[in-house]
């Protein structure tokens, strides 16, 4: 197979799909690997690291007209979508859910696109939406101190606190892999913390993984207003997979909440859990509403570009390798998590909660099949 690496164009993103040891493995495994000029770039990998492994270094253009399998870390920018061919498989996060404009332009191209945050194993884990959401989770609370600061409109607090002063009270929304990381961070900092989650279970393992250090709280509405009007720093860490965000927290909890406090929402890509959130980006990543400072960057994991495609690309090549190796129709068969993965095939949206989000049918893979 001929694997296309591209350049990420979104705005601030400096990851890249794929590392020279891919290459490398991809290489030795019988298959050509293309990567477009400087794409490894922003996470200091270099044309020469990738040349040495053996990739042949094209243009954008040259890429994606000669590749199989196009793997990228971003969904599509519209741009991009003329660049796409009638089943060409597309290996990428996608996040269709909030996003009907994305999802027609695949769905024209007719393009086979395997999403990254859809691959599913049988106990419910996403393996591929794992690592970043590791990296996004333990962001949230270094990006939610900074602009906690009073130069950047927070309400001057120090979350560790000093000797005699309080310290700050970061709230977790959401138990999963976002919140858990984000809970290691902010226990790091000496901060009060607090995690809302609505699956008991999950709460009992975290006040056992944490040794008390986390105060954890059953999530429901009333709840959510206590402890969102008492927080300096609120994390969204929500995830329903493929679905939209479930919209949490209202403008009129906002009102309640202390002037000049921080929501990081981690889950923007699928919407984010507050009724006034919208995507933002690094070079312009804050706004204010209700004198609420909110912070929704959507590729936060971008911004320390290295370390995310290093722990990024460790768990998207095995599948990459399958893909490659069995064919996209053998492989889709036999791996019932790329089954999961795919989101769209033929013209048609093959994922239910996709296709629920969107209003748009749901046509099994199956029945796609030749």
């Amino acid at each position: 197979m001929i694997i296309g690496v591209p350049k990420e164009i979104k705005e601030d993103e400096y990851r890249v799909s794929m590392t020279p040891a891919g290459v490398t493995e991809l290489i030795a495994d019988g298959h050509t690997v293309l990567v477009e000029e400087t794409a490894g770039e922003g996470s200091g990998i270099t044309d020469d690291d990738y040349a040495r492994t053996g990739a042949k270094i094209l243009s954008c253009k040259e890429v994606f007209e000669q590749a199989d399998m196009i793997i990228k870390v971003k969904e599509p920018l519209p741009e991009e979508f003329p660049r796409l061919r009638e089943n060409q498989i597309l290996y990428t996060y996608l996040h269709l859910a909030p996003a009907p404009e994305l999802t027609q332009g695949l769905l024209d191209r007719k393009v086979a696109g395997i999403a990254y945050e859809t691959v599913q194993m049988e106990d419910g884990s996403l393996p591929l939406l794992v690592p970043m959401s590791e990296v996004a989770g333990r962001m949230s609370v270094h990006e939610g101190a900074k602009y906690l600061e009073r130069e950047n409109g927070g309400r001057g607090i120090l979350l560790g606190g000093v000797p005699g002063v309080d310290p700050g009270h970061i709230v977790i929304i959401g138990g999963g892999i976002v919140g858990m990381n984000a809970a290691k961070m902010a226990i790091g900092t000496s901060a009060r913390v607090t995690l809302l989650d609505i699956d008991l279970e999950r709460l009992r393992f975290i006040d056992d993984i944490f040794n008390g250090r986390v105060k954890t709280i059953m999530s429901n509405k009333l709840n959510l207003c206590e402890y969102t009007a008492m927080a300096d720093l609120v994390i969204g860490a929500v995830l329903l997979t493929g679905a939209r965000s479930p919209k949490l927290i209202t403008r009129d909890m906002l009102k309640s909440m202390r002037t000049g406090s921080v929501v990081v929402d981690v889950g923007i890509d699928q919407g984010g859990i507050l009724e006034t959130s919208r995507p933002t980006t690094h070079s312009d990543p804050i706004f204010e509403v209700e004198g609420v400072i909110h912070y929704c960057v959507a590729n936060m994991p971008g911004a320390v570009a290295r370390t995310s495609t290093y722990a990024l690309t460790n768990a998207t090549l095995p599948y990459a390798r399958e893909l490659a190796h069995k064919g996209f129709k053998t492989a889709l068969v036999e791996s019932r998590p790329l089954r999961h993965g795919l989101n769209v095939y033929k013209g048609h949206v093959t994922h239910p909660v996709v296709a629920e989000a969107l209003g748009m049918e749901y046509v099994p893979f199956e029945k796609l099949l030749d």
